[in-house]
């Protein structure tokens, strides 16, 4: 390393050059890395809250499952219930309405659950712990509470029937609307009123049957909760479109570095000449090489990797951001092990170099 050192001090502006470039970079994947995060928080939060080994939806004659058109009658229910291999069934009801509250001026969107009370596996759900005990009742996610400016024991409106405020818990979101939580009978009405069925969206079954043989029976489709959120609407386009940013700058932040050390190991070709015959082995200024490139990676993705955290939290209070370690240090290992990729792609000039050759004996 003492020639990648001597090389770095002596030019100096060449590496502060590729180094903010990276920082840059870092400081692009991380944002939309954390918003990503952000917006699929507000979309699936409540979902994966639901329990269970599969999720049960109606599957469509010509179209994909879909939680928004889903609807399950009791038959249906009853099949899965008697099902071999199936312990248990929580038919769960989901629809988005709008509620309102003497603390605002106008409606606000929700996400209207009906739940069960006491259903198997729920006893530390956070979902769950908002089901109220009375169809006059509702529990809030911390989300609806705030949008709707009430407390515990505040009256709201939804489909122009009134209900009291029970429980005001997590966080939770379901299609970018604040998750409001429901007695069954309570739900089923206010379904209708909002030009639903009233019947069960969603089943949550645990056991271990066989999906696909009851689903085909029953017209529905049994999916793990994680492949079941290809069933939300916005979320595959969504996580996809930035998803995809992503990779871009992925491979960009590779480009970018790999041409930069090609062209610098270029101009210093007279130099490795040098250093080869004076009996520098390949492996020791390969070594010399990719540290060099690490020093300045490591450089640049932390500064960028303090600016995305600093700004982060001051984004996070007017944006759906989130950050942590899947938004942060995951973007910056892919970011190093690319970059590291693209220098050692540079390190051709440096394994094939002929020591006469490049000093010019040919000449």
């Amino acid at each position: 390393m003492f020639v990648a050192w001597r090389e770095l001090r002596f030019a100096r502006g060449r590496f502060l050059l590729i180094g903010a470039v990276v920082a840059l970079i870092t400081l692009l994947v991380g944002f939309l890395s954390g918003l990503t995060g952000g917006l699929a928080s507000q979309n699936i939060s409540s979902v994966l809250h639901l329990p269970g080994d599969r999720l049960v939806l109606q599957q469509p004659e010509n179209s994909d499952p879909s939680f928004a058109t889903s609807s399950l009658d009791e038959d249906t229910v009853t099949a899965w219930e008697q099902a071999d291999g199936v312990e248990s069934v929580t038919p769960v009801g989901v629809v988005q309405s709008r509620a309102s509250s003497s603390g605002t001026d106008d409606p606000t969107g929700v996400a209207l659950y009906g739940l069960p009370q006491d259903a198997p596996g729920t006893g530390s759900n956070s979902l769950f712990e908002l089901t109220p005990d009375s169809d006059s009742e509702v529990g809030l996610s911390s989300g609806a509470a705030d949008d709707l400016g009430v407390e515990v024991g505040d009256t709201i409106s939804i489909t122009g029937n009134d209900f009291t405020v029970a429980t005001i818990g997590e966080d939770l979101w379901y299609s970018h609307t604040p998750v409001l939580v429901m007695t069954p009978d309570a739900w089923s009405e206010a379904s209708k009123l909002v030009g639903g069925t009233g019947e069960a969206t969603v089943l949550a079954v645990t056991g271990d049957a066989d999906w696909e043989v009851v689903g085909s029976e029953t017209d529905t489709v049994a999916e793990t909760p994680l492949a079941s959120l290809t069933a939300l609407e916005a979320f595959q386009s969504e996580i996809g479109s930035l998803g995809l940013m992503i990779v871009m700058l992925f491979g960009i932040s590779a480009l970018v570095v790999g041409a930069f050390f090609t062209v610098w190991t270029m101009q210093r070709a007279g130099d490795i000449a040098v250093l080869k015959a004076l009996g520098a082995t390949t492996g020791s200024l390969v070594r010399d090489s990719l540290g060099q490139a690490l020093i300045v990676l490591a450089v640049g993705i932390g500064v960028g990797l303090a600016a995305v955290v600093g700004l982060g939290a001051l984004a996070g209070q007017a944006l759906p951001f989130v950050v942590s370690p899947l938004t942060t240090l995951a973007p910056a290992v892919v970011m190093a092990v690319l970059g590291l990729a693209g220098a050692a792609f540079a390190l051709r000039s440096v394994t094939k170099a002929d020591p006469l050759t490049a000093l010019g004996s040919n000449r």
